[in-house]
């Protein structure tokens, strides 16, 4: 069953997103995920406070969602995530087709 991780961020300093943004890209394609949505336009219709950007990838699985977070791989991409942007992180099981 497919998972999702989503992301709610905030951008800190442009010249370490876009090394994070990179880093972070790479070892998701090594990991099987794929972008669904990154950065574009959002449109809060209820609720608050203001959407921030949201970064939507989708993984086969939540295991490998976990794998890819705790790799080795995606470490390096952590170390410039404090220095690049705030964020809220959540992992996301999909729907079990009926």
């Amino acid at each position: 069953m497919a998972a999702y991780v989503i992301s709610e961020v905030e951008m800190r300093d442009q010249a370490a997103m876009e090394a994070y943004r990179a880093l972070a890209a790479q070892t998701i394609a090594q990991y099987g995920g794929r972008y669904l949505a990154r950065g574009g336009a959002t449109e809060l219709v209820e609720g608050g406070p203001p959407a921030k950007t949201i970064i939507m990838v989708e993984f086969p699985s939540m295991a490998r969602a976990r794998e890819w977070y705790a790799s080795p791989e995606y470490a390096e991409a952590l170390k410039l995530r404090e220095t690049a942007l705030e964020r809220r992180l959540m992992f996301v099981e999909g729907v079990v087709p009926a």
